[in-house]
């Protein structure tokens, strides 16, 4: 299944409790275990007003109908089409056009 990258514009959301922060994600958890196995989170980064939150499911309507259940909106759902980290600088590259 595909990797998303969704964006919630949350006022306020990095200035919450630990406690509003766990009701969150509760929240969260709970409308994914109610959609089933077509979607899955994986994780959220809180940055200020915002969170970026981590999923794998099945398409982008999934994604959608979470926000509307979970009432979290997805203000911008991005694919996630390549994941670069340390160990891409050492993979072997099969076209000789591109140099080091």
């Amino acid at each position: 299944m595909p990797k998303y990258v969704i964006e919630r514009e949350v006022p306020g959301v990095g200035a919450q409790s630990l406690r509003e922060q766990k009701a969150g994600a509760l929240k969260a958890r709970r409308t994914v275990e109610e959609l089933g196995p077509d979607i899955q989170w994986l994780h959220s980064y809180i940055c200020g007003d915002k969170t970026f939150c981590v999923y794998i499911a099945a398409n982008k309507d999934i994604i959608r109908e979470h926000a509307r259940r979970s009432g979290f909106p997805a203000t911008k759902i991005t694919e996630v089409t390549t994941i670069h980290d340390p160990t891409t600088a050492e993979m072997q590259i099969l076209d000789d056009s591109v140099a080091a």
